[in-house]
């Protein structure tokens, strides 16, 4: 094996200063160079040299102008996902030390990959902020969860398996599915001059969707990856029409870097929250829940843009 092929702790000089990516992380988070400007207590014009210098140090674009405000370009919605998860994980883990130090209460919540990464990473800023008393860990899996085993006290789980008995269920939110697109890509879609991308966790999705959407054109070919969370990157880069998850698309949709000109139906299974023990929760756990309970009420009433006036919307 060559050596100079393995990244040494020399070479992690080259990744950009923290203060660029804190600034584009915000402004990718927010929507807004003015908010991420309030957010990290700078003015408007340091958090516009530090994403220009970031970009210039990568060498890529990483905003692009839309109407009066920005959006991603596909490389910035590349680095935007593995820095959610970074902060993310790195917020968890300064949490946890914390924790440790001051005597807090932790808490491990399992929560199904790609609803992590999207959906709930970017918001558990603001339970940490709402909550310091408690150091959440978040552990990411997906079907039944071996509670004891890996010492998890919540579950968020798609309930597409069978539930044991002994298992407390709470209900959050139906799932509900469409077609996401960049919006450059909505007439190439309702002309049926494009390719489909579909999760191979559900390889039959696309022909449900198609079958209740007599319409509809058909794609010219459909693609598949290996999650919903890839499908939905794919889209965001320009590579094909996905079938998503609201959960997984509502946030790319607000700010307008994806579109949905179907809309989103319900495709008759739900998400739920899972525990083992008492039925009833308390302390830090009802806290947990109640937030969770929260967020995903947000999500049903999200203003999404309504399908559009075509043969799509029967």
């Amino acid at each position: 094996m060559d050596t100079g092929d393995i990244l040494s702790p020399m070479d992690r000089s080259d990744i950009p200063s923290l203060d660029d990516l804190r600034a584009f992380e915000a402004t990718a988070r927010l929507g807004s160079v003015r908010l991420a400007a309030d957010s990290l207590s700078l003015t408007h014009g340091a958090v516009s040299r530090r994403i220009t210098k970031l970009a210039n140090d990568i060498g890529v674009r990483l905003f692009e102008k839309s109407g009066r405000g920005l959006r991603l370009t596909p490389a910035g919605e590349t680095l935007n996902l593995t820095l959610s998860r970074f902060f993310g994980e790195l917020a968890a883990t300064v949490q946890s030390l914390r924790a440790t130090r001051a005597g807090k209460t932790a808490l491990v919540l399992s929560c199904e990959p790609s609803v992590a990464v999207r959906w709930l990473i970017p918001r558990l800023g603001g339970f940490q902020a709402a909550h310091p008393n408690i150091a959440l860990h978040l552990a990411v899996g997906g079907g039944l969860v071996d509670f004891r085993k890996n010492q998890v006290d919540l579950a968020i789980r798609r309930l597409d398996f069978a539930v044991p008995e002994t298992w407390n269920v709470r209900p959050l939110f139906p799932e509900k599915v469409g077609p996401v697109m960049r919006p450059e890509s909505v007439a190439r879609f309702e002309h049926g001059d494009y390719l489909a991308l579909g999760s191979k966790t559900r390889p039959d999705a696309w022909a449900q969707w198609l079958k209740t959407h007599p319409s509809a054109r058909r794609p010219t070919e459909i693609r598949y990856y290996d999650s919903h969370s890839l499908i939905v990157e794919a889209a965001s880069a320009g590579l094909g029409v996905a079938l998503s998850p609201l959960v997984l698309a509502v946030d790319d949709v607000d700010r307008g870097s994806l579109a949905a000109p179907a809309g989103f139906d319900p495709d008759g299974s739900q998400y739920g929250l899972l525990w083992l023990g008492s039925s009833d929760l308390q302390g830090v756990e009802f806290e947990l829940v109640e937030w969770l309970q929260a967020q995903f009420r947000q999500l049903s009433k999200a203003k999404l843009p309504s399908p559009m006036n075509s043969p799509l919307s029967c």
